[in-house]
């Protein structure tokens, strides 16, 4: 009788589902359990502060996959459990524990347990309405919580803050954006393109402060009622949604001894310090899968094409490869009628190229470092955007004085460039 308890994937991500997916398509037999801390089915976050908050969608159309596709593949999906303790042999193999006490037994572990929202730790913090979004319930709830409120205010600039705002502005709140920074999605994009966007939504009515330092929420019998500044002004709320960033979730890999930095460290084939345990997706924290000089040697990629490719790559791993991480990380934000596109990693860039018009909101900005192609922020611009993408995939590089020229494709120039098969 086989004692092979097969693979326990601890989160139902994006890529815990695409982990246990791919190991099905490249032939893995033996057991597969997933078990998730919520209790909806594994489903898309991305549309959760854009097309779910605006009534688009429902929770039921964002599911990654059916029951039935599970039960297809003979892959346990264990929902509404929370795994707190994980006790590990040598060989890799071993048993989790749940919150409630429930035991699973494994031969091989994967962690693909994703990020938490950054908590802000100021007076008022615990009001009622005071929000993250992060899940499917918080985005219940704040959906819900906007049918009554007349002001809403947004803590942080980045891409979920900036995606719920111009959300909110679609149920005509009124939305103030306070973003601690001197400028919006910092941490992501160009100065050029954080410029873009401030002028953007500032058309639009957005009340956006940069360089804002929070010093409380206000409330009235236990309910925010605003948010007060460090100049004294109060700022009207009848919601606060923080969204300043993201903390990978990391206990269980602490608990279990494994090195981690900014996320779980991993190596090039997603594999742990123990040597045994696969992690991917935003826990991880891994070499850049897009390596060059200027360019940081270790990160951690929040994004669903990450997810997607580096579960694949940690399939392939389990299954007895060794196939070191490569890909282009590219990432999106809709917010309102403008769509951002990014391809590649901007940090360090040297030069930066327009194409096309920014007046009109269709553009992108090319980056280059040393006279190469690096990456791009491309704004209603999906042309530009697989491109681009594809011209990092190749290793090909567009001078700059041709770049610039918009009438020109880009695609042209890449099929142009490209080396002859």
């Amino acid at each position: 009788m086989s004692t092979n308890r097969g693979i326990l994937i601890v989160g139902a991500s994006q890529a815990g589902v695409q982990l246990a997916s791919s190991l099905r398509e490249i032939g893995y037999a033996d057991p597969i359990t997933i078990v998730g801390a919520e209790r909806h089915a594994p489903y898309q976050r991305p549309p959760l502060s854009k097309a779910y908050l605006q009534g688009k969608v429902t929770a039921e159309t964002l599911s990654f996959r059916t029951q039935e596709y599970y039960d297809k593949h003979d892959i346990q999906l264990v929902l509404n459990e929370r795994i707190v303790a994980v006790d590990k042999a040598p060989d890799g193999s071993g048993a989790a524990m749940s919150a409630s006490g429930r035991e699973f037994a494994f031969s091989r572990l994967a962690l693909t347990t994703g990020a938490r929202p950054r908590r802000l730790q100021i007076e008022g913090a615990d009001l009622d309405g005071v929000l993250y979004l992060r899940d499917a319930d918080d985005a219940e709830d704040m959906k819900a919580r906007m049918a009554s409120a007349d002001n809403v205010v947004v803590v942080g600039g980045g891409f979920i803050g900036l995606e719920a705002a111009a959300s909110a502005q679609k149920f005509g709140k009124s939305v103030s954006v306070l973003e601690a920074a001197p400028r919006l999605v910092g941490r992501a994009v160009g100065e050029e393109t954080s410029e873009f966007f401030l002028k953007a939504h500032r058309s639009r009515g957005l009340d956006i402060t940069l360089n804002a330092k929070i010093v409380r929420f206000t409330g009235e019998s236990g309910r925010v009622s605003g948010v007060e500044l460090e100049d004294g002004r109060v700022v009207p709320a009848d919601i606060v949604l923080v969204g300043i960033g993201v903390v990978p979730r990391t206990e269980l890999a602490e608990q279990m001894g494994l090195a981690c930095g900014n996320g779980v460290i991993v190596d090039e084939f997603s594999l742990a310090s123990d040597g045994t345990t696969v992690v991917a997706g935003d826990c991880a924290e891994l070499p850049n899968p897009m390596p060059r000089d200027g360019a940081p040697e270790r990160l951690r990629l929040e994004s669903v094409n990450n997810a997607v490719e580096q579960a694949r790559n940690a399939a392939a791993t389990v299954a007895g490869g060794r196939v070191p991480y490569r890909m282009v990380p590219w990432f999106w934000s809709d917010q309102g009628e403008v769509k951002l596109q990014m391809a590649g990693l901007s940090a360090g860039y040297d030069q930066i190229v327009t194409r096309g018009s920014v007046e009109d909101e269709k553009f992108s900005f090319i980056y280059y470092r040393e006279g190469q192609v690096i990456a791009a922020d491309c704004i209603n611009n999906p042309v530009d955007f697989m491109a681009v993408k594809a011209l990092l995939a190749k290793g090909i590089n567009v001078p700059a004085d041709r770049v610039v020229d918009a009438g020109t494709p880009l695609k042209k120039l890449v099929a142009e460039l490209a080396p002859a098969s």
